[in-house]
C-alpha cells in the first residue's frame, strides 16, 4: 500500500483531494470503505476522541487492519482533532497513519508551543506518523446547529499559516477559510450551503506550499469545493453528512421493519446509505464526475 505521504503528494500534483470521514460504528466504516473501493480512490477514515474511546483505540486499528488485507485501494487511518499529547501518544503507538494535534482553542503562541511539542514527540515515537496542526476557528460539534457558532477568531491568514508552519514542523496544516462543523438546521431541506475563501486558500497555500486540510465540509457549495481543491485543498473532511445519510436510513428501516430485531436487516440500509453519500463526495474530490441532487440531497435532510 502507497504511503499516506505518497497518496498526498500525488493528490497535491493532481489537484485532486482525498476524502475523510469519520467513523463511531461498523456501519459507517463499512459504508465508507464500500464507497472507495467502487470508486477505486484512496479513503481517510477518522475517528475523533470521543468516537475513538466509543470503538475502541486498538479496536478501531484491528479493523483497519483486516479491511487492508482484502484487495482494494489504500484506507488511511486518522486520529482527528486530538487535543491532548497523551491522547496522541496513545493512537500513534496504537497505529494510526496521521494525527490532528488540535490545540486552536489556545492562544497563537501556546498552539505553537503545544503542536511544537507534539511533533517531537509522536516523530520521536514514529518518524512515519504525520501531524497535523489546526490554527483559527471554525466552531465544534458534527451535529444540527440552531445557529452559526460565535468564531470570535478571524479566519486564518497567510502570514499567521507561515508562522505556525515554521515553527511547529506539522506535516499538513487545517486552517480556518470559511467553514464550519456541523451544520445549521436552516440548511436541511433547503439549497443553503456554506461558502469557502477561496482566495484566502490560494494564498496560504502560495506561502507555505503546505498540505491543507479542510475540516467541517460537509453541506459546502459543491462549486466552492472544486474551486478550494484548485487553490490547494490535499483532504477534505466529511461527517455531519454521513451522520445524517445514517440516522435518516435507521428511522426508514426501523418504521418500515415494525417487527423485525435482527440488527443486521434493520442496519443494512444504513451501510447502503452511506456508501451512496460517500461515493457522490469522493466522486466530486477526485473528479471522476459530477453527483446529481438526487445522490447529495439526501445527506442534508431531517
Amino acid at each position: 500500500m502507497a504511503s499516506l505521504l505518497q497518496t498526498l503528494r500525488l493528490a497535491d500534483a493532481e489537484k485532486s483531494a482525498i476524502g475523510h470521514f469519520n467513523v463511531s460504528d461498523l456501519v459507517t466504516l463499512y459504508g465508507i470503505v464500500e464507497a472507495a473501493r467502487q470508486q477505486q480512490v484512496p479513503v481517510i477514515v477518522g475517528a475523533s476522541e470521543a468516537e475513538r474511546g466509543f470503538m475502541g483505540v486498538p479496536q478501531l486499528v484491528a479493523v483497519i487492519e483486516s479491511l487492508r488485507a482484502r484487495e482494494g485501494p489504500p484506507i488511511f487511518l486518522n486520529a482527528d482533532h486530538t487535543h491532548s499529547l497523551a491522547g496522541a501518544v496513545e493512537a500513534a503507538k496504537a497505529g494510526f497513519d496521521w494525527v490532528v494535534c488540535d490545540f486552536s482553542s489556545l492562544p497563537f503562541e501556546q498552539n505553537v508551543r503545544q503542536t511544537r511539542e507534539a511533533v517531537r514527540v509522536l516523530k520521536g515515537l514514529r518518524p512515519d506518523i504525520l501531524v497535523e496542526g489546526e490554527i483559527g476557528d471554525i466552531g465544534s460539534g458534527s451535529q444540527i446547529h440552531d445557529a452559526p457558532p460565535n468564531l470570535k477568531r478571524s479566519l486564518t491568514t497567510a502570514d499567521e499559516a507561515h508562522q505556525f508552519v515554521e515553527e511547529t514542523g506539522i506535516d499538513t496544516l487545517a486552517p480556518a477559510v470559511g467553514t464550519m462543523h456541523g451544520v445549521l438546521r436552516s440548511m436541511l431541506n433547503t439549497d443553503a450551503k456554506k461558502h469557502l475563501d477561496v482566495d484566502r486558500i490560494r494564498a496560504i497555500k502560495e506561502r507555505t506550499g503546505m498540505f491543507m486540510t479542510l475540516h467541517g465540509a460537509s453541506g459546502t457549495d459543491d462549486d466552492d469545493l472544486r474551486a478550494a481543491i484548485t487553490a490547494g485543498i490535499t483532504v477534505i473532511h466529511i461527517n455531519t453528512e454521513v451522520r445524517l445519510a445514517w440516522r435518516r436510513s435507521i428511522e426508514e428501516s426501523l418504521a418500515s421493519r415494525k417487527d423485525d430485531i435482527a440488527p443486521y436487516t434493520l442496519l443494512a440500509p444504513a451501510i447502503e446509505a452511506v456508501k451512496r453519500t460517500v461515493t457522490a463526495r469522493l466522486a466530486l474530490f477526485s473528479r471522476r464526475g459530477t453527483p446529481s441532487r438526487q445522490e447529495v440531497q439526501p445527506t442534508i435532510r431531517a
